[in-house]
């Protein structure tokens, strides 16, 4: 859903339908799809600018164009990127455009099994836990219901991260807009019976209980370090989305 709303070529029939129907339900719903996508990018960018030369992309469905291991080769084709998904299918078609690429991989993990995911991780041979990892959590933890303890399983990743790590949270929040979050988790609820957790900015913060939060803090995606007008995808106090960045001390 996320591919097609961006208009991209990687989904399906079911993606491209759950996408019209959530935009006929919020009209500038795919703007919040770009504005999650340009966050991605300056995160990652951000990272590199830091010495991070290892990403870990959970819940990164499938890397479509301009996706991590573009942004990260750009700068250093040496640099490893590994997604991690928990959708077979979305790893299947990874694998396919990732073929031949021998710094980049993706595996099938899910992210309320850490230890699991860990330990598969740790297989690939492409992640070096002793050196600094750039945590991807993108769009992904409002899939994770409160009784999988999302704060929980951020702070289970953050255990096994070297000092000096980063870790990046895009996450859909109902503090600006709290009926048009209504209707859109009340829709996928009913369309494919996946919940989506829309939270107050308080819960999103909370995620990065251990983490020492860099400048600006958690904000709108559009004012998380915007580096040109062509980043201001939504209208400042109508984003459904927040995300910031944080370093492991």
């Amino acid at each position: 859903m996320y591919d097609a709303l961006l208009g991209g070529s990687h989904n399906f029939a079911v993606d491209r339908m759950a996408a019209e129907m959530g935009t006929k339900l919020v009209p500038d719903l795919p703007r919040l799809a770009l504005s999650n996508r340009a966050f991605l990018r300056r995160a990652v960018r951000f990272m590199l600018d830091a010495g991070i030369r290892q990403f870990l992309d959970i819940g990164s469905g499938i890397p479509t164009a301009g996706n991590v291991h573009e942004i990260v080769h750009e700068l250093d084709p040496q640099a490893r990127v590994l997604y991690v998904d928990i959708d077979p299918v979305a790893v299947m078609h990874s694998r396919t455009i990732l073929h031949g690429n021998e710094r980049a991989g993706a595996i099938e993990a899910d992210l309320r099994k850490t230890d699991d995911l860990l330990a598969a991780v740790r297989e690939t041979g492409l992640i070096d836990f002793a050196e600094p990892v750039g945590l991807l959590l993108i769009a992904v933890l409002h899939l994770v219901s409160d009784d999988d303890d999302p704060a929980g399983k951020v702070g289970a990743l953050r255990e096994v991260l070297a000092p000096g790590s980063l870790v990046a949270i895009s996450h859909l929040t109902s503090e600006l807009r709290p009926e048009d979050a209504g209707k859109l988790s009340a829709n996928a609820a009913n369309e494919n019976r996946v919940g989506i957790h829309f939270r107050p900015k308080d819960a999103i913060v909370a995620m990065f209980d251990g983490w020492d939060l860099e400048s600006p803090g958690v904000v709108e995606l559009p004012a998380w370090r915007p580096e040109s007008e062509r980043d201001q995808h939504e209208k400042p106090g109508r984003s459904l989305g927040l995300g910031g960045v944080a370093r492991k001390g």
